[in-house]
């Protein structure tokens, strides 16, 4: 855990010494680590909003070609959200029956009450919200979604999701201020992506 929040907190220099170490194949692992963040139920805190942040200010000093890191994220991104709605409607059930150590039962709690609570607008929803945005489309897959209807959500959502993180990066990831600051942006962004949950969950703790 430790090392995951340096890797998010010091993204500009694990990215750059990424790319200056495995060149082009800097994309494939680019492409992996979307794919296994929205498609693999264990993995739901792998850095996505801000790796695409980052991914945008590399590509606009010229170390990533943009047009490329748009679509080949996007694709990973729509993937992995059809790979997890795969594997939740193949075993769901029993996940949700057996105690892992791997899987945190508030968490798919909280993605099936987020999913009965807005339908199918969860696919797009859940795109901004990170761990929700692991187990929405595994609850979708769970719930037996019609996949023409999971999919068409899942493109919607998976393109604003890359393209608006991915593009702010681009335009802003460059300013003086942002490259003086680029951990503190990084960390603001990480701590707007998880300012709806908590809000949610302090909201629901008054409650009760």
């Amino acid at each position: 855990m430790q090392y995951l929040i340096d890797f998010i907190l010091h993204l500009d220099k694990h990215m750059t010494w990424i790319i200056s170490t495995y060149g082009a194949v800097t994309y494939l692992i680019l492409f992996l680590i979307i794919f296994v963040e929205t498609g693999v139920i264990i993995m739901p805190f792998l850095p996505g909003d801000s790796l695409l942040f980052a991914v945008g200010a590399f590509c606009a000093k010229g170390s990533l070609d943009l047009t490329s890191c748009l679509v080949l994220l996007f694709i990973a991104a729509v993937l992995g959200d059809s790979l997890n709605y795969g594997i939740g409607r193949r075993i769901g059930k029993r996940i949700f029956e057996m105690k892992s150590k791997w899987i945190k039962e508030a968490h798919l709690l909280k993605a099936q009450r987020f999913y009965e609570k807005h339908g199918g607008k969860t696919i797009i929803l859940a795109r901004f919200l990170p761990i929700v945005r692991t187990f929405a489309p595994f609850v979708a897959g769970v719930g037996k979604m019609d996949y023409r209807a999971f999919l068409a959500y899942n493109v919607v959502g998976g393109a604003i999701w890359v393209f608006l993180f991915t593009l702010l990066g681009f335009f802003f990831g460059n300013l003086p201020f942002v490259q003086k600051n680029f951990s503190l942006v990084i960390f603001g962004i990480v701590g707007l992506s998880i300012l709806p949950p908590l809000i949610e969950y302090l909201r629901n703790r008054n409650k009760k």
